[in-house]
């Protein structure tokens, strides 16, 4: 299903690489909004943060988000994690929650690493977790209509997975122009859409972008 969402996005990070990364890779994009700061001082109605599988938020822009949020939104995390994943969230998911505060409304949690801190360099980590993110915005908007309306973003990956800024900022492109035209039925087809097509990656230059195509439905 083709889907068109009047969606603002803010990508920022305090790591002028990034940031310069961003512009180049989103040039096409002028929709994008893209700043160098914190992602605190977005008003926005969502936050995506790159997480853990175990949704401990102990470290990054995740302990950046606890110290401003409160330790309640770890709990939030935690049980949505439990509630809808095992406990166990895989990289290519996501869990949103309320925040509970005003802004944002909403805290979206998408795994780039499985531990706390790990290179996640030579992985598709980072665009899996991307538009898993824009995945959870599209569930939310799906069961409550106009929930989400806005979302910042931070490099994924660049801080604590170690990955370089061309590469995180080509592989959010991905997941972002993947959301621009899909939503999917559920992360499994999600994930399994972007490994197919984006698996041998590490044998392409660092500037290489790649926009994927979602395969035809079997009749």
């Amino acid at each position: 299903m083709t889907v068109n969402t009047p969606l603002r996005v803010v990508l920022t990070d305090i790591n002028p690489k990034v940031v310069e990364a961003w512009r180049a890779a989103f040039a096409d994009h002028p929709e994008i909004e893209i700043r160098k700061g914190s992602i605190l001082d977005e008003q926005v109605d969502a936050w995506v943060t790159p997480t853990n599988s175990r949704g401990r938020m102990d470290g990054g822009v995740d302990a950046v988000i606890k110290r401003h949020l409160g330790a309640g939104i770890q709990l939030r995390v935690q049980r949505a994690i439990r509630d809808e994943f095992a406990g166990r969230l895989p990289i290519g998911s996501a869990v949103c929650v309320s925040s509970g505060a005003i802004n944002p409304k909403f805290l979206i949690s998408t795994p780039t690493m499985e531990a706390s801190v790990e290179n996640v360099s030579a992985t598709l980590n980072v665009a899996l977790a991307c538009a898993a993110g824009f995945q959870a915005i599209h569930r939310q908007n799906r069961d409550k209509p106009g929930s989400i309306t806005s979302v910042a973003l931070v490099g994924m990956g660049a801080q604590t997975g170690s990955v370089p800024a061309r590469v995180c900022a080509n592989l959010m492109w991905t997941g972002y122009t993947l959301f621009n035209d899909y939503s999917f039925d559920d992360y499994d087809e999600l994930r399994a859409t972007i490994i197919a097509q984006l698996d041998d990656i590490e044998n392409a230059p660092a500037d290489k972008r790649v926009r994927i195509a979602r395969p035809a439905r079997k009749r």
